[in-house]
């Protein structure tokens, strides 16, 4: 059967707007929400370890402006994980906004979100100053990238060069946009506020609120968002601490040769088709298709799990094809 004719037909979610998040379930392979989890847990036919036989793993965080180190451990999801950030500093865990691995600085490329290696340092940025700034849409596309923390806080994840956002000084990235014309974006994920941003209508001004993360004096400039070379590896081991937002943590390897070229190629097609860029999203379809048979089946499953995006057909062929060549080392 040709895809799509056992599918119940969508419209593309966004087609310009970009939003990619950091999502509310991480793993230590990548963050992941309630769907995705599949082919994550123990080996088939074996009980999970008793929690005292469980390895007890230890990470080390500082508040990203500066602070003493501090040691967390038993998070099994993002929202944990700040509590426990919060329980090592002595503040809400609301004041955390994201968290970087291995640096300091709004470093996107160091985002949390899709890998913790047992080694990596863990850096929290919290709530800064807030600021209002009224913007003219000249045109469709703004040249925003946003992204989530997975606990409630969207934010600019890349501000595009010449476009309408890069234009104003006062607005980088690391901001979290609190609310849109006064409509509050507490609690909304990274493509609904794309999709709130891309419906805008041209030619018209809108108002943000924005709170940035807070900064201490020696930070550089964050306008050029994500940037290679700040020389921190990631995850000095292959193992890494994988996240659910249902169940213990478990200790898994880092995603193969293969995996790691098809996220990198689903990843791209998300922000071709629909806008958005997430690296976890993107690990979860490459998991769910690996071992679909067909295109069909591979539509299925991505109902099944991630219906909620609403994936275009024509995305989802071209999401096919790109995991089909990364396995034949095509990519």
């Amino acid at each position: 059967m040709p895809l799509g004719l056992s599918r119940r037909k969508k419209a593309p979610l966004v087609e310009n707007e970009e939003a990619e998040p950091v999502r509310a379930g991480l793993t230590a392979a990548g963050l992941e929400g309630g769907a995705g989890e599949e082919g994550a847990g123990p080996v088939q036919g074996l009980p999970p370890p008793p929690a005292g036989l469980r390895p007890r793993l230890v990470f080390h965080t500082q508040l990203a402006h500066g602070s003493p180190t501090g040691r967390i451990e038993g998070f099994s999801n993002v929202r944990e994980l700040y509590a426990k950030i919060g329980e090592a500093f002595a503040i809400p865990a609301t004041e955390v906004m994201f968290c970087t691995l291995n640096t300091h600085k709004v470093d996107m490329e160091k985002l949390l979100g899709g890998q913790i290696g047992l080694e990596d340092f863990i850096f929290a940025h919290v709530r800064g100053q807030r600021k209002e700034v009224e913007v003219f849409k000249g045109e469709d596309a703004l040249g925003l990238t946003i992204t989530d923390n997975g606990a409630g806080y969207a934010f600019i994840k890349r501000i595009r060069e010449g476009s309408i956002i890069d234009q104003i000084q006062v607005i980088n990235v690391g901001d979290m946009i609190e609310s849109i014309n006064g409509q509050i974006l507490i609690g909304c994920r990274h493509y609904e506020v794309a999709k709130m941003l891309k419906e805008l209508p041209k030619g018209r001004e809108f108002s943000l609120k924005l709170v940035e993360p807070l900064k201490a004096f020696d930070r550089i400039s964050q306008r050029g968002g994500a940037r290679s070379g700040s020389g921190v590896q990631l995850g000095t081991g292959r193992g890494t601490l994988r996240l659910r937002s249902k169940g213990p943590a478990t200790v898994q390897e880092l995603p193969s040769a293969f995996e790691e070229k098809a996220i990198e190629k689903v990843d791209d097609l998300l922000e071709n088709y629909m806008g958005i860029r997430d690296s976890e999203l993107a690990s979860s379809m490459v998991e769910l298709g690996k071992d679909k048979r067909n295109p069909d089946e591979f539509a299925e499953a991505l109902d099944e799990t991630l219906g909620d995006f609403a994936f275009p057909d024509e995305f989802v062929f071209d999401v096919w094809g790109a995991i089909g060549d990364a396995k034949v080392g095509r990519l």
